[in-house]
């Protein structure tokens, strides 16, 4: 069967573009590519369902950048050719990225500019990107968000200057309703891909596990699970909300565990700083929110009486979040090991996209959610929904004696007791404090009055929580819980029937 796929060389690319891919260490097309990149060289227009992790972002810049490098041929003239859309500034970055990897070896006919951050979608911006003449292409990445984040009145207005002639690639990575009405908006006749009929990888490659406990337990349990080292490799921790980010950060530190978060409440640069640092190995653990608790400030309160518990903080902190700012899909967090739902998600989409960035492509990956009692109706949606498309895509109970681990939970409250809500709000300060000394746009400011610098500089010392050196001892004696690490191959079955 392998032999009979496509390979990237059989696709009719310029060499140029074969030449970077080559560079990128593609040996050869995602399933997804293969499909798309044809069907998109032939003008068609497309609609297409990958699972996240499955090299959609190259399914359209593959194309998009052939078409230009032709037309090229025959026309020199520097026009916009192609628009693409998505529905954060973190995912626009990494577009960007994507494709100056890709035009690598044709950067002087091919360019590209990365306008997420400066302009709004809106008429305005068609107008002065001159779409109405010279658009060839039109992509919506992500498109299942592009509703939810609100662009829907935006994207209308944009749609009345854009030529009548074009041709449009939605790409997703579920097929919701806002799809459905994307595609009867922007596409033509289109060919439907729907690859994989999991939204998520099988049983053989993403372990998912699940653990039912309440809010001290969670705490008790995160310690010991990292502190112990039976979650090996990087790790994304997800939580409710931006101040439980930082109380789950401090809390760490008392142990010696270092860790960072990504706030939606940052600039754009300072959340693709933190990132980078991860992907470079900087941090193993990253905690952050998702996109959920941003995309629909009135999802809270149409929620049922089980999903209450989250709608305090979400409208506290709605405020001040950039509402482009998503981190649960789309950011290309990079060999992702493990993904812990410290906090259930509110809605099966945001457990599958939160899940998607760990066994991304050909690599093994392991999900652990922590449930509360008060988040086992959330849960049942979600076995329901991933049952639906595999019976292996279940969670296990990952099943342990919490009496096993009592011995630590004087260390967990020793801890938590450090962690008030004054040491939550000193650690913001202090990151905000930062990012003002750092900030470019201040620069010239502080430039003319250096005073309010030197006030800034030397501002009491914020504390965020008192270290006990004690809690960083090492734990002595046998570990009391299993590893979920994935071990693969002959191993699997037998963990399996473990659990």
């Amino acid at each position: 069967m392998a032999a009979e796929r496509l390979q990237f060389h059989e696709l009719g690319l310029d060499d140029r573009l074969l030449k970077a891919i080559a560079d990128l260490g593609w040996s050869q097309p995602t399933l997804i590519q293969e499909k798309a990149i044809p069907l998109a060289l032939e003008g068609k227009d497309l609609l297409a369902r990958a699972r996240t992790g499955s090299g959609k972002t190259a399914a359209y810049a593959v194309p998009v950048i052939q078409r230009i490098l032709a037309s090229k041929q025959s026309v020199r003239e520097q026009d916009v050719r192609a628009l693409i859309l998505v529905p954060t500034k973190e995912l626009g970055q990494q577009v960007q990225t994507m494709i100056r990897q890709l035009t690598a070896f044709c950067s002087r006919d091919v360019r590209v500019a990365d306008i997420s951050g400066k302009a709004d979608l809106s008429a305005q911006s068609a107008q002065n990107l001159v779409l109405h003449s010279s658009l060839e292409t039109l992509v919506v990445d992500e498109a299942d968000l592009l509703f939810s984040f609100g662009f829907e009145a935006d994207l209308k207005n944009l749609l009345c200057h854009l030529p009548k002639i074009y041709q449009s690639f939605l790409m997703s990575a579920t097929l919701t309703e806002d799809v459905q009405a994307l595609k009867e908006l922007l596409l033509h006749n289109p060919v439907i891909l729907k690859l994989q009929g999991s939204q998520l990888p099988d049983s053989s490659q993403l372990q998912q596990y699940s653990i039912k406990c309440e809010e001290e337990d969670k705490f008790l349990l995160i310690y010991t699970l990292l502190r112990l080292r039976l979650v090996q490799g990087k790790t994304l921790v997800f939580v409710g909300a931006v101040d439980r980010c930082y109380r789950l950060k401090l809390f760490l530190e008392q142990f010696g565990i270092p860790a960072c978060v990504l706030n939606s409440e940052l600039p754009v640069q300072s959340r693709c700083h933190i990132i980078t640092q991860f992907n470079q190995g900087f941090y193993d653990y990253i905690i952050a929110t998702d996109e959920q608790s941003l995309a629909d400030p009135t999802a809270a309160s149409q929620a049922p009486a089980g999903k209450g518990k989250k709608k305090k903080p979400t409208e506290r902190g709605g405020k001040s979040k950039d509402k482009e700012y998503g981190v649960s899909r789309g950011v290309d967090f990079q060999n992702v090991a493990n993904v812990i739902n410290f906090d259930f998600p509110t809605t099966v989409e945001s457990y599958i996209h939160r899940v998607g960035r760990t066994a991304r492509a050909d690599n093994p990956g392991t999900a652990l959610s922590f449930i509360a009692h008060t988040e086992l109706g959330l849960l049942s949606d979600v076995e329901e929904a991933l049952t639906g498309d595999h019976a292996d895509s279940a969670l296990k109970p990952y099943e342990f004696k919490m009496e096993e681990i009592e011995g630590f939970r004087y260390r967990c409250r020793d801890a938590m007791r450090s962690v008030t809500k004054q040491a939550v709000k000193e650690a913001r300060l202090k990151e905000i404090k930062q990012e003002l000394l750092n900030s470019e746009k201040l620069k010239t400011y502080f430039e003319d009055n250096p005073r309010d610098l030197q006030l800034l500089r030397h501002d009491k010392d914020l504390h965020p929580a008192v270290i006990k050196p004690h809690l960083k001892n090492n734990i002595q004696g046998k570990n009391p819980l299993k590893s979920f690490r994935y071990t693969g191959g002959r191993h699997r079955r037998g963990k399996a029937g473990q659990s």
